[in-house]
């Protein structure tokens, strides 16, 4: 997991802001389409230069709407391994508040605009909170069975969660 004084400030940027920190490479790649996949160079490849996490986009025959997964799954990456470290005082976020509903539970689902932000600053509290559901819960003001939940309906954070739990010596979730 990097460490990344931005850290959820790369998720605020508009989709250009974002492309401008990344060295972006096309290339042609393999699979079905036919003669125009073997011509032009559809797939595409973003290393986001602060933070050096790397994706690529290959599944469309067209160059642009691969780009535009690729830059999507560039936010999902930088949610998922980028950490910023809270201070004593944290409370949730403006952005992750809007996310819960009336009864403190997590209401963003992956296809919304705030997801990834939202992912981010939960794995920063599950960080700062020894990878201890309980505690990340409670610092989040929510359940912490929701908090279960809410993990593990997205197998790239599920996976994650256990990761940093092995790291810290803790037995992954089942």
């Amino acid at each position: 997991m990097t460490q990344g004084a931005a850290g959820r400030e790369y998720l605020n940027l508009d989709d250009s802001a974002l492309l401008r920190q990344c060295e972006l490479d096309t290339f042609r790649s393999s699979g079905p389409g036919g003669q125009k996949r073997n011509k032009t160079s559809s797939g595409v490849r973003l290393r986001h230069q602060p933070t050096g996490v790397i994706v690529t986009a290959v599944e469309d025959r067209s160059q642009h709407v691969n780009k535009a997964r690729a830059v999507r799954r560039l936010r999902a990456a930088i949610a998922l391994t980028v950490r910023q470290p809270l201070d004593d005082s944290y409370q949730p976020s403006e952005l992750l508040r809007s996310c819960m509903n009336s009864q403190a539970h997590l209401i963003v689902g992956r296809r919304d605009a705030r997801y990834p932000a939202a992912v981010a600053e939960l794995l920063d509290v599950l960080v700062a909170a020894g990878v201890r559901l309980s505690e990340a819960a409670k610092l989040l003001g929510i359940p912490t069975s929701h908090l279960v939940n809410f993990i593990e309906n997205d197998p790239k954070l599920w996976k994650c969660a256990n990761q940093l739990r092995v790291e810290a010596g803790l037995k992954p979730l089942r």
